[in-house]
């Protein structure tokens, strides 16, 4: 099979390599599409992504639609939960597997991902793809249920107004989620083609005050109009990764306020289920978001679009 490897920065490298054998519990799939998000433009530019650092070549991508190859299950489109928590510990025990210490995640660290012909992954994370969802919009799954779950945090109501601060796709699932769920939204972005999607989602560009702001862009100057952003005793979501594993804030604003800062990671199980059933209800449409699309023996041009934020969501259609 064919996969593509990250040796160092910038340094991809498309080999031959056996097919995976599955284990007890895990299917063989044969992947569609994988999605390119914030964390894969980490690793390809700085061989690093907060305190895990690049000790092998690693295969990218966790945002994965698949086909199953064998078993009962052949030929069923599915979607990958691309976090496998250990089951054991005490944030396991406490339906906490996102922050499980143990978790193997697919694309990080030592656990390769899904940039490659076959895919060997635990039957119990593999989610039916709602028949009229088309593999590279089914990619967007995985980061709308990482959208919910940061949602879910912020507790908002009806009526209620929020920013989002970064208006790339995972913004932009935010601002879908937002609309969809009664609440005023403000975008900050400044990029002109993703503020324009955002407003096209049903954002202002206008600025005013906030109950909520998602600061989805990782960087210190985002964090900074989440909290000027932010009423008296309101709610600031950290969802971005920063460039360098570090993050600072001016601290008397946000005394000063009384805000409470939360920090938002990946998602539950459940979160992706209520994702997936957002989208199969059709109260969230992934339609309009995949703006480039790349083979996988085109994987320089796909990376290049993903660290120059051309575009908003880029798929590599693996099976293409």
């Amino acid at each position: 099979m064919r996969a593509l490897q990250l040796w160092g920065p910038g340094d991809l490298r498309l080999v031959e390599q056996p097919a995976p054998e599955p284990k007890p519990g895990e299917l063989l799939l044969r992947v569609d599409a994988v999605g390119l998000c914030g964390s894969d433009r980490h690793w390809f530019e700085e061989g690093a992504i907060g305190d895990a650092v690049l000790e092998r070549p690693l295969v990218l991508g966790h945002e994965i639609a698949a086909t199953v190859e064998s078993g009962r299950r052949r030929g069923e489109r599915v979607v990958v939960d691309p976090a496998d928590p250990c089951g054991r510990c005490a944030q396991c025990a406490a339906a906490l597997g996102h922050l499980c210490p143990a978790v193997r995640f697919a694309g990080h660290g030592a656990t390769d991902g899904g940039l490659r012909t076959l895919l060997a992954w635990s039957e119990r994370l593999l989610h039916p793809v709602p028949d009229h969802v088309e593999p590279d919009e089914a990619t967007l799954l995985e980061p709308l249920g990482v959208a919910l779950h940061a949602l879910e945090l912020a507790s908002l109501e009806r009526g209620g107004r929020a920013a989002v601060v970064g208006c790339g796709p995972l913004g932009l699932l935010l601002v879908e989620l937002l609309v969809h769920a009664g609440v005023r939204v403000c975008a900050v972005e400044p990029l002109p083609h993703r503020l324009a999607a955002a407003v096209e989602r049903g954002a202002e560009e206008q600025r005013f005050e906030v109950d909520a702001a998602f600061e989805v862009a990782g960087t210190d100057e985002a964090v900074a109009a989440a909290l000027e952003l932010t009423r008296p005793g309101g709610r600031v979501v950290l969802v971005g990764i920063p460039d360098g594993d570090r993050t600072t804030l001016t601290a008397s604003i946000a005394r000063r306020k009384g805000l409470t800062l939360l920090l938002s990671r990946r998602m539950t199980e459940n979160d992706f289920r209520r994702a997936i059933d957002q989208v199969a209800d059709g109260a969230i449409a992934l339609d309009g978001l995949v703006t480039g699309r790349h083979r996988l023996d085109d994987a320089d041009a796909a990376f290049a679009a993903l660290a120059a934020r051309r575009g908003l969501k880029t798929v590599i259609e693996v099976a293409a």
